[in-house]
């Protein structure tokens, strides 16, 4: 179960950050227009691609030798140095954002394909699943990378759901300076936390 709780935690402070795919969210909660359809795209594509990451890792983890372990690790360390970063950057820069909830009549379909492609052609999308998740939890027990995916991805749908039907509330909130700001250096405290985890797994 602490599995379950430490992949829900990772997979809200990744996937909570001001993006143009958390932002088409909300414009469409705010347009009240195909709102399941847009957050059941988005938190099914997390699902997937973050059991991608962690069974490729997985399958690969047959492959490693411990140079090769030691590698990934210091990758990890480097790639949440920077992901802390950026988030430092998003404190003294971030200013307020702009929604659109001018409605344009649009299709199903057409709506689906701008989804697909918020979600796809973003590359954060795949560092954050892909490698973070999936490399973080390489050391794990089967069950236990189970159990951590399958809490990430509870954190996916949980975080996309609501900020479809909540877009109003949440738009509110996104759209404060100081909301952000203690969001981010909650993100940066939990994920120096990993850091100092993975650096004291290399150490033992």
């Amino acid at each position: 179960m602490s599995f379950l709780f430490l992949g829900f935690l990772t997979g809200l402070t990744l996937i909570f950050a001001v993006g143009p795919q958390n932002v088409f969210v909300i414009e469409q909660g705010l347009k009240k227009q195909y709102i399941f359809l847009v957050c059941l795209v988005c938190a099914l594509s997390d699902l997937i691609l973050i059991f991608l990451g962690i069974f490729l890792f997985n399958y690969f983890s047959n492959y490693f030798n411990n140079t090769v372990e030691l590698i990934l690790n210091i990758l990890l360390i480097i790639f949440l140095s920077f992901f802390i970063y950026g988030k430092i950057k998003e404190i003294s820069k971030f200013k307020y954002l702009e929604f659109k909830n001018t409605v344009i009549s649009q299709s199903a379909f057409n709506i689906f394909l701008r989804t697909l492609g918020f979600t796809y052609l973003n590359p954060h999308v795949y560092s954050d699943t892909v490698f973070i998740l999936g490399n973080f939890s390489k050391s794990f027990y089967i069950e236990s990378k189970i159990y951590f995916g399958t809490g990430a991805s509870i954190a996916s749908f949980l975080f996309f759901f609501s900020l479809g039907y909540l877009s109003k509330i949440f738009s509110y909130k996104l759209n404060n300076r100081r909301s952000w700001k203690y969001i981010n250096i909650f993100i940066i405290i939990f994920m120096l936390g990993l850091v100092f985890y993975i650096i004291k797994d290399i150490i033992y």
